[in-house]
């Protein structure tokens, strides 16, 4: 078993710094700061849903190690990223199983998938990815991801319609197209009960930022 938890620790050790290394110059929210956050809404969220917390932990750092070929090429990140995961998760001589399982939880995580998992860690990946999306950090993120792409702050002439995650929209429609309903997609009660306060204050600031915009305050 102690020879196990060294192959794991020393493989989470190597593969961080390939995950910070590959997202360094990366703009759009889903940075290295990005990883370190999910990874710590996983394991709190785990600390009263319960789950494996080395499954969580690699998911996690792995989740979107391939958003650059998104942006690039415009392919889904989660099922690149999933790919990606596994082909570096077995370079380390980790178990089958364990592969499996964080794979399958990282193809899923992505909330324009629409997917409900049938694990528990996949189902704990998905919230904590979704928490980062919401509230404070969540309006920051979505100012960076719509510079990053070149995305206006608002356009009124802009259809607010199904969240399509290959069209870049405006700051303001993409609130109401996914961010404002992020809430009610959540799994868990820890989740959950997170997301209460974030989205409060998203609700807040959008008030105030429509407000503002229109010139009456």
């Amino acid at each position: 078993m102690d020879n196990l938890n060294n192959k794991f620790k020393e493989a989470y050790e190597k593969i961080s710094y390939h995950v910070k290394e590959k997202l360094k110059g990366e703009k759009s929210g889903h940075d290295w700061l990005h990883v370190q956050r999910v990874i710590k809404n996983s394991l709190r969220i785990a600390e009263k849903e319960g789950g494996d917390r080395e499954i969580l932990r690699f998911a996690s750092l792995l989740h979107d190690v391939e958003i650059g070929l998104e942006h690039e090429k415009g392919v889904d990140h989660a099922t690149e990223s999933a790919e990606s995961a596994r082909k570096i998760l077995v370079r380390y001589g980790l178990p089958k199983k364990f592969i499996d399982k964080v794979v399958y939880a990282i193809r899923v995580h992505r909330y324009g998938k629409k997917i409900v998992p049938k694990t528990l860690e996949a189902k704990i990946l998905q919230d904590a990815d979704r928490l980062d999306s919401i509230g404070a950090i969540g309006i920051a993120r979505a100012f960076a991801y719509a510079g990053s792409r070149g995305a206006p702050l608002y356009d009124f002439n802009e259809e607010v319609s199904e969240y399509d995650p290959f069209k870049v929209k405006s700051v303001v429609t993409h609130f109401h197209e996914k961010l404002l309903k992020v809430k009610d997609s959540l799994h868990t009660d820890a989740a959950k009960s997170i997301a209460e306060e974030r989205h409060r204050f998203m609700v807040k600031f959008i008030e105030r930022l429509m407000k503002e915009i229109s010139g009456e305050a």
